[in-house]
């Protein structure tokens, strides 16, 4: 039987107590809790393993003044509709928690304001960085990150020659691909389903892809076929019934999220319209569900995961002031299924 470490009137583990289980010096479970990348792997996971037997709980306010950090990582997201952010922002925390890092999360429902004072909270609370979705900010948010001096990273949008840390994927060049594969398939007639572009430059991107393919081919788009709408089901469902109206209607559409897609392909299918045989239908993201519906939906895969890992990368690497690259551009690939095909003849 282990040898009691501390009496029952003062049942709080101490933290000598995880070094003399560990084995370590207490000089050793600080530096695992406070700087981990500095600690032997070995000797980090015998802490690791003390912390877990005994149950230790590091009191927060020592750690944050012995260290001058608050162990915590504030991330700002537009809106928590969007699935696509919750899989990123799952990749970002399973990778600071590695490190003892916590998360605190603030949703700004693309509304630049709101934004700026969420900011302003979390940098009051004394996170050690920030996350930010796009490039696309108030100019405000950016002049109190850098009053505060706290490492930050923009996320989602690829920005190779802005003045911030930026790791994203290529949202115009991903659609013009996309576009492309439908000009080579024989459409012409192609509709966008999209919400606003307001505060958004990842959807603003995306419809200008469509644009710069048709425009490599010599066709210019149809303002006509554009319906915005809000991302949600019924937002694609309705684009649909709009777009589906028109004369000519479009033979194929390009949506600018899955979850769109997804409601385009539902009411379609309430319409009696055969996809892929009458109708095209695109999505952006590959959502964990577009390879099970029926047809499975042609899409764009974003790496979600991955980048909220490399953001988090980033950020600890600048807090720790590590060398690491500030710009990264992440592939994404065209993942054709079967909701496209190429075009009814005219007149069948």
């Amino acid at each position: 039987m282990r040898k009691r470490l501390h009496s029952q009137a003062d049942s709080r583990v101490r933290l000598s107590d995880v070094a003399t289980t560990a084995g370590v010096s207490t000089a050793t479970v600080s530096r695992t809790l406070n700087a981990p990348e500095k600690v032997a792997p070995a000797a980090r996971e015998r802490v690791v393993a003390a912390i877990a037997e005994l149950g230790y709980v590091p009191h927060g306010a020592a750690r944050a003044l012995a260290s001058q950090r608050s162990m915590t990582i504030g991330v700002l997201i537009p809106t928590l509709e969007n699935s696509i952010f919750a899989a990123s922002v799952h990749g970002l925390e399973q990778r600071l928690e590695r490190d003892g890092y916590n998360l605190l999360l603030a949703s700004s429902e693309y509304d630049p304001d709101r934004e700026v004072a969420q900011a302003k909270v979390l940098i009051e609370r004394g996170v050690d960085g920030l996350v930010l979705v796009g490039t696309a900010h108030h100019p405000a948010l950016y002049e109190r990150l850098q009053q505060a001096s706290i490492p930050y990273v923009t996320t989602w949008s690829f920005d190779s020659g802005g003045d911030a840390p930026s790791i994203g994927i290529d949202n115009r060049g991903a659609m013009a691909g996309m576009v492309r594969y439908l000009l080579d398939l024989g459409h012409t007639a192609i509709a966008i389903i999209s919400p606003s572009v307001d505060s958004n430059d990842r959807i603003a991107a995306r419809r200008g892809g469509v644009r710069d393919a048709m425009a490599e081919r010599g066709l210019a788009f149809d303002e006509r076929y554009l319906a915005e709408c809000r991302y949600s089901i019924m937002g694609g469902r309705e684009s649909l019934r709009f777009l589906m109206n028109l004369d000519p209607a479009p033979t194929a559409i390009v949506c600018t999220s899955d979850v769109l897609a997804f409601g385009a392909m539902v009411e379609a299918r309430a319409q009696g319209i055969a996809i892929p045989a009458a109708l095209s239908i695109t999505g952006f993201d590959d959502l964990d569900f577009a390879e099970h519906l029926q047809p499975p939906l042609t899409t764009i895969h974003v790496p979600a995961a991955d980048l909220g890992a490399r953001a988090a990368d980033y950020l600890l690497a600048s807090i720790a002031g590590r060398p690491i690259a500030d710009r990264i551009e992440l592939p994404v690939n065209l993942i054709v299924r079967g909701t496209t095909s190429r075009p009814r003849p005219t007149g069948s």
